[in-house]
């Protein structure tokens, strides 16, 4: 008995590049087949604009050379803002971190400052027993 083994199905894209036409087979949609045969076209006719003596060959050649450019300036771009996501992640743990320690700082001189006040709510209250002790005595004396 055969086994039956399930194959993920291929879509097969009929496109035009260079006037030429061309049967793509792929995983991906359609449509995405469609944008990758447009922007090489474009690519393609692009250059041949440029230098109408080229042939379709020498063009997509170039146009071929251009993108594999593209790819790698867009590698080392990826790089770089992989580098720059990290030292920014870095930066904020240590901002976060850093305003953990400034909220704990803060609580703590919070709670000086409310024991300073109580501590001089007393000492008024004190001071002002003593001057009413003292315009007594002062008084009495008169």
């Amino acid at each position: 008995m055969k086994e039956l083994v399930l194959v993920a199905e291929k879509n097969k894209v009929e496109v035009r590049i260079a006037g030429k036409d061309y049967i793509l087979v792929g995983d991906e949609s359609e449509e995405y087949i469609q944008k990758i045969a447009l922007y090489m076209d474009k690519k393609i006719n692009e250059i041949m604009r440029l230098n109408n003596k080229l042939s379709t060959s020498m063009a997509s050649v170039l146009s071929a050379i251009n993108v594999a450019d593209d790819y790698f300036k867009a590698c080392e771009n990826v790089v770089n803002l992989s580098k720059e996501l990290k030292e920014a992640k870095e930066e904020i743990e240590r901002l976060k971190e850093e305003n953990r320690r400034l909220l704990n700082e803060n609580a703590i001189v919070s709670n000086k400052n409310t024991n300073l006040q109580l501590e001089l709510a007393k000492r008024e209250a004190e001071l002002n027993e003593v001057r009413n002790s003292l315009e007594k005595l002062t008084r009495t004396r008169l």
